[in-house]
């Protein structure tokens, strides 16, 4: 078994498709757009194999996104960059564009190099080792 997409509804669809596009390789399909149920997505897939589905529809009610107020269910994303370098530099790239970093780069308790940024819709993404 393997985890083949995640999916998760956004408000600004090319925006955050440009985001995971620009900073982590990702590369989109084209649009689905079924204007019956007035629904969008993309499909951005990564260099290996996994996909992340955003999807959009303005029925959709907006959630209270916090890092600081977390809740149960899904919380974050995890991309692996291969080195602390690596981690550092992408952290850094993200801040100076203006994303807000959460976490500082670090080794966590469970032993993992990663920071925590957030992307533009603040979900939760650790760029680990």
């Amino acid at each position: 078994m393997k985890i083949e997409h995640v999916a998760f509804w956004v408000k600004d669809l090319e925006k955050m498709k440009n985001f995971y596009e620009k900073y982590f390789g990702a590369v989109s399909n084209e649009k689905y757009h079924n204007p019956v149920k007035n629904f969008e997505s993309y499909f951005l897939s990564f260099e290996n194999g996994s996909r992340l589905e955003i999807m959009t529809r303005p029925d959709i009610q907006e959630g209270n996104n916090s890092f600081e107020a977390q809740k149960f269910g899904i919380i974050h994303l995890a991309f692996s960059t291969g080195s602390k370098e690596k981690v550092d530099e992408l952290t850094e790239i993200l801040r100076n564009d203006g994303y807000k970093v959460a976490g500082e780069p670090r080794t966590s308790g469970d032993g993992y190099y990663e920071s925590v940024i957030l992307d533009p819709e603040n979900n939760i993404i650790e760029i680990i080792k």
